[in-house]
């Protein structure tokens, strides 16, 4: 195993990998955090970043990532709203907007080849075993 410091509280932790370099203290804390801020959201769902943030002690670029992550989610009432990574829409949650998931899903499905039948050879008629008239 690899042993990592956290990045958040400093402390040193068995890394397994894939998860964040944080200890699990750090990450129980940060999940007990989503879980303030998605019942503030629920009960405000008007409120801004900037609100839902000072309200709530989380920095905006945790907010962020969350709604990067799909985690939270937003009305379309809500002045919330993130920037599509590749044309720069407005979203209210994800990477990506619909427009250009479809774009990027059709591209990929395009890109990959599709097998094609495979055919088999055509079968010379064999005339060895059939009759033969001859003609005068």
């Amino acid at each position: 195993m690899e042993v990592r410091n956290c990045r958040t509280c400093g402390r040193l932790f068995n890394y397994i990998g894939g998860n964040p370099n944080m200890c699990p203290a750090c990450r129980d804390d940060l999940e007990k955090k989503f879980q303030e801020v998605k019942s503030y959201i629920q009960d405000n769902p008007r409120a801004s970043i900037q609100q839902i943030s000072e309200d709530n002690e989380v920095s905006t670029n945790q907010l962020r990532q969350w709604i990067r992550e799909e985690r939270l989610q937003f009305t379309d009432d809500s002045p919330i709203g993130i920037e599509c990574e590749n044309c720069g829409a407005s979203i209210k949650t994800g990477r990506f907007c619909e427009n250009c998931k479809n774009t990027m899903a059709n591209s990929l499905a395009q890109s990959i080849e599709k097998p094609k039948p495979i055919e088999e050879p055509k079968k010379k008629p064999d005339n060895k075993n059939k009759m033969r008239f001859l003609e005068k």
